[in-house]
């Protein structure tokens, strides 16, 4: 109840000389050491400390040339410790390998995936170290078709192989699209006729279904699980050998065109098409 007596409360005491230190920024006065002021008179304690090792090494070069002067043998020059480090190439790459480290720790940290549950085609190895090099021959393309189970399945569109084995269920033995792999069908992507135009040859598409097929072979280069694995070398097209025949016989009649958003990744029952969407 003593506040009730002094309301104004106690006086400040002034502080005591012990508790007082020259202020570092001004020589002529001084400042209390109070939590507040203790970063600025660290600093000060840390440039006192920074001069007097520079003061020690300017007086051991300066021995160390005098010793030169007289011939006697010496060590190497002693860099200046109290100089500042620019960050050089190393440094940087430090620091980047850092900064990733500590991504991928608070991705797992918070996601639980050191990708932060990415799962697309750039967080797979084959994508960096590709093995599109290879190159087939119709035959040879023709044994990764999934008769074989020790063989991975091979898809070709256009010139492209790509190894579709991630879709077993899909491409292989009894999957909707087994009758896509082992072969180049590039023109059955176009027109969806997967009975008769399992063929590479393009000749006579319309400009929808040349882009249908440019559109499928995108699809395959950038699916996060398929991969290119090379290139299927064909026999050359006799430009006089005829034409593929559409499957629709009233396409075939007014020049085949297709409807900009038409689907042709269709599988093909004789002469008609049943739509399956693709199991991505």
């Amino acid at each position: 109840m003593s506040w009730i007596w002094n309301p104004d409360g106690d006086a400040p005491k002034p502080p005591t000389e012990d508790n007082m230190t020259q202020d570092p920024s001004d020589p002529t006065r001084k400042v209390t050491k109070k939590a507040a002021n203790q970063p600025f008179l660290a600093h000060k304690q840390y440039k006192e400390k920074q001069e007097q090792e520079h003061l020690a090494w300017l007086e051991r070069n300066r021995e160390r040339e005098e010793k030169l002067a007289r011939g006697e043998e010496v060590g190497p020059a002693e860099e200046d410790p109290t100089a500042e480090q620019e960050v050089g190439f190393l440094g940087l790459l430090k620091f980047i390998v850092y900064l990733i480290l500590i991504i991928v720790i608070a991705g797992k940290f918070f996601t639980g995936s050191f990708l932060w549950e990415y799962d697309g085609k750039w967080a797979r190895l084959k994508t960096y170290w590709p093995q599109n090099g290879r190159l087939f021959s119709e035959t040879y393309l023709a044994t990764f078709d999934g008769r074989d189970p020790a063989k991975p399945l091979y898809l070709a569109i256009d010139g492209d192989v790509f190894d579709v084995s991630s879709s077993s269920r899909t491409y292989g033995p009894g999957g909707p699209y087994h009758h896509m792999v082992g072969v180049d069908a590039a023109r059955s992507f176009g027109t969806g006729c997967f009975a008769t135009h399992r063929t590479h040859d393009l000749r006579g598409l319309t400009d929808d279904e040349l882009r249908g097929v440019q559109h499928w072979k995108k699809f395959f280069a950038e699916h996060k699980t398929y991969y290119k694995v090379g290139k299927v070398l064909h026999h050359p097209i006799d430009p006089t050998s005829p034409i593929p025949k559409h499957c629709d016989a009233k396409k075939e009649q007014k020049g085949h065109p297709t409807t900009g958003n038409s689907n042709p990744m269709s599988h093909s029952k004789g002469d008609s098409e049943v739509p399956i969407r693709e199991e991505l």
